[in-house]
């Protein structure tokens, strides 16, 4: 059977806007991955070990597990997900240690298409944002959609997400808070829409922010399901 030369490519690029109103677009994008262990004894031979690794990684001490930790990595190939950092993690400590596969969390940035500089929404700020020493706490989350969002008209859900979004910039302008919004459609075993990383300099002014964020019509009446949460501080960072 030929194929029409003139049937029309399927563009799955990000969409941006230039400043001057010229849509703009970029076939690239960040995957992040966050796992998370337990039984971790020896949180510096691990730290030896990541400094040697040549990879994008964060090392998150879990507060609510004295002995466990969180791994973030990211990359804008996904094959690097099941090659280099899966051989890393078969020949290093980390395969003396207890996975937490209730706490894996998987996506990708993602544009809105308004955004003027589609290589920093999508590559330079989030990564820039996870590695910046100077904001070593993060509270890491999925959460899924009612079915019924997608229901709703594109002014409405704009509605929805602005009042969330606007909360978000709210805490970032006043350097309590930033966010880290990551598509995980399809990523993962439990059909989540979005992962959520809360990055800030302390860890109160990040509860606080989920706390306002529980009276957004998103959170109160959109959501099927949040969490499950991770609490953590870097104790390792790989050089911005």
């Amino acid at each position: 059977m030929s194929t029409d030369n003139n049937e029309a490519k399927l563009d799955l690029s990000e969409k941006g806007r230039a400043k001057d109103g010229t849509a703009t677009s970029l076939d690239k994008r960040l995957f992040f991955q966050f796992i998370a262990f337990g039984d971790c004894w020896n949180t510096n031979e691990i730290i030896t070990e990541l400094e040697n690794a040549n990879m994008d990684i964060v090392l998150y001490a879990d507060i609510n597990d004295p002995y466990g930790i969180g791994l973030l990595s990211l990359s804008q190939d996904p094959d690097f997900f099941v090659t280099e950092l899966r051989e890393f993690l078969n020949s290093s400590s980390f395969m003396e240690l207890t996975q937490k596969p209730e706490m894996t969390m998987l996506g990708r940035t993602y544009a809105l298409g308004y955004e003027p500089d589609l290589e920093k929404t999508l590559l330079t700020a989030p990564r820039a944002k996870v590695l910046d020493p100077e904001w070593p706490w993060a509270i890491w989350y999925p959460l899924m959609r009612e079915k019924s969002f997608e229901t709703l008209t594109s002014d409405e859900q704009r509605a929805v997400v602005g009042e969330h979004g606007k909360l978000g910039f709210k805490f970032g302008h006043a350097g309590l808070g930033r966010d880290i919004r990551l598509a995980c459609h399809g990523l993962d075993k439990n059909d989540n829409d979005f992962v959520i990383g809360v990055l800030g300099k302390e860890l109160f002014p990040l509860s606080a922010l989920i706390q306002a964020m529980r009276k957004t019509k998103q959170t109160s009446q959109h959501l099927e399901s949040l969490g499950p949460f991770f609490v953590g501080k870097a104790i390792w960072q790989s050089k911005v």
